[in-house]
């Protein structure tokens, strides 16, 4: 099979947000492996402390500099730029020049960074000392490489985003938990904890090279292009202002919370991190998935003028979502200590610390469904070309999760990030929601909550199951290992979602059918399902 075949276009929606969805919980599924091996060999202690807080300033100007760059412009103008020219001469012209401009952006940036490593180091993580800055300094001048081949990266993602060829975009991260996986097993035995830095930087390489082979597959051909007049990319940098000081609000929101959390007990910031990488499991495969599968269609139909299917393709989006995510929030609330100890109880990573770890998921968990959705409505935003509404909502939400932490912290400890997190997300859903519904005049409000009240009754059932099923397992089988643990999570959790899958079937759920439908046609090749839209 040729390449193009192997990275073929996306021909519908649904059909893409479940490859999205299913590569992106094996990339989640390898990264639980990536978290259990780090918390069995460090525990929640110094160097994971350490580890964590050095990815935040790197990653806060990664994401602006270069995200900011390309989430909200690149892939419509590069939309535009396809639509223009059949073959891709003008696409390629584009990529090109944003590839060597960003590239040459982020290269600066990280030299400027390695240099102010240890104020810096200060600023993220003021209330660690001695050894714990030491190392927080040496990872982040390290870690700084993996950022300069992420940038590139990322700059490739969105191209095969905006060609509809999602398979190598999805396998990079996989790839990327490979390479820190590599650091952990291979390199810190030979370099020290340094050696964790340093498998970031390989998976970071992983990242960009496996999404290099996806765009060359299409016919994508380097060349030199540095062209500040550029039409395309001075439009791109007028999106990119608002766009910008949106993720500066959202990664400050980020680096006061790890400031906060450095003043907590030992092991509180990577607890937390613990905490949000597995409630990330859900959010990654099912709101990123359906934002990044949507976002190209959506820019579509503003293109078009099509704004009668620009609300549709929303609000189809919006249920779709609501049916994959309900039972996730089930089975995270009820079986969230078994999947904590799952993912990251073991070695050094004592059962006090799953507990908590499990408690701060649960807070989380609550804002599952805000999460999911913020990352569609932020697109919709996009696609309007309008990146201030998200910027001003994201000022706002950020705002909420300060003050409420703040407040919960003296009380609560790292409890309290959770709180404020779920919070500040549902603050941000509410004003996305009603600024967008003001400016569309409608997201078929009537739609959405007909089916969420069908997904409601299945997700009541789904409850039930799982919650009778766990006592039930125990009988039969001890919770004293790894193996009973995870027999009890997939027995209860699996019954769960067949129940939930089987009932929303049975009251007739367009989303489910929708959802089997996109199933099988990825399944069977022969099967060639449409998609499901109800009926205003």
């Amino acid at each position: 099979m040729s390449l193009s075949k192997l990275n073929g276009e996306a021909k519908t929606i649904a059909g893409a947000a479940v490859l999205l969805g299913v590569l992106s919980f094996a990339s989640r599924a390898v990264g639980f492996v990536r978290d259990r091996i780090l918390s069995g060999e460090f525990g929640a202690g110094d160097v994971l402390d350490a580890y964590y807080a050095a990815f935040k300033m790197p990653d806060f100007v990664f994401n602006l500099l270069v995200v900011g760059a390309l989430s909200a412009g690149f892939i419509p103008l590069f939309v535009k730029a396809l639509q223009s020219d059949k073959e891709k001469k003008a696409a390629w012209q584009f990529t090109n020049n944003v590839l060597n401009i960003l590239g040459l952006v982020s290269f600066v940036a990280a030299i400027l960074m390695a240099i102010f490593a240890r104020p810096l180091a200060q600023v993220i993580a003021p209330g660690f000392e001695g050894v714990r800055e030491e190392m927080v300094v040496t990872f982040t001048r390290v870690m700084l490489l993996a950022e300069c081949f992420l940038s590139l990266s990322v700059i490739f993602g969105s191209v095969l985003q905006g060609l509809k060829r999602f398979l190598f975009y999805a396998l990079a991260p996989i790839f990327y938990n490979f390479g820190i996986i590599a650091g952990v097993l291979w390199l810190v035995p030979i370099f020290g904890p340094v050696g964790l830095a340093w498998g970031v930087v390989l998976g970071a390489f992983f990242h960009c090279l496996i999404q290099v082979i996806g765009v060359f597959g299409l016919g994508y051909r380097y060349h030199w292009s540095f062209n500040f007049r550029d039409r395309a990319l001075i439009e791109m940098i007028k999106l990119t202002g608002p766009r910008v000081l949106g993720l500066a609000v959202a990664q400050i929101n980020v680096v006061v919370t790890t400031i906060l959390a450095s003043f907590l007990v030992t092991g509180s910031t990577t607890i937390f991190n613990f905490a949000y990488n597995i409630s990330y499991l859900p959010i990654g495969i099912i709101g990123v998935s359906y934002a990044v599968a949507i976002f190209p269609s959506l820019a579509e139909h503003i293109e078009r003028k099509e704004n009668e299917k620009f609300i549709e393709t929303i609000s189809s989006g919006v249920r779709q979502v609501l049916f994959l995510i309900i039972p996730c929030t089930i089975v995270f609330l009820l079986l969230r200590a078994q999947i904590v100890r799952v993912v990251v109880g073991a070695g050094k990573f004592s059962w006090a610390d799953t507990i908590i770890t499990a408690d701060t998921l649960a807070l989380i968990t609550f804002s599952f469904f805000a999460q999911c959705l913020n990352y569609l409505l932020t697109r919709a935003f996009f696609a309007l070309s309008d990146t201030k509404t998200p910027l001003v909502v994201g000022l706002i939400s950020a705002i909420v999760n300060i003050v409420t932490a703040w407040f919960l912290m003296p009380q609560f400890g790292v409890l309290a990030l959770g709180a404020a997190m779920s919070l500040s997300t549902l603050v941000s859903f509410v004003l996305l929601w009603v600024l967008l519904r003001i400016r569309l005049g409608t997201l078929r409000e009537t739609e959405i909550l007909r089916s969420l009240w069908l997904l409601t009754l299945a997700g009541l059932a789904s409850a039930l199951a799982t919650q009778a099923m766990k006592p039930l397992v125990v009988k039969y089988i001890s919770l004293e290992t790894f193996f009973g643990v995870l027999s009890q999570g997939l027995i209860a959790g699996g019954l769960g979602i067949a129940v939930y899958l089987a009932v929303a079937l049975m009251l007739k759920s367009p989303e489910a059918q929708t959802f089997v439908s996109a199933l099988r046609r990825k399944l069977f090749k022969a099967y060639q399902p449409k998609e499901i839209v109800p009926t205003a």
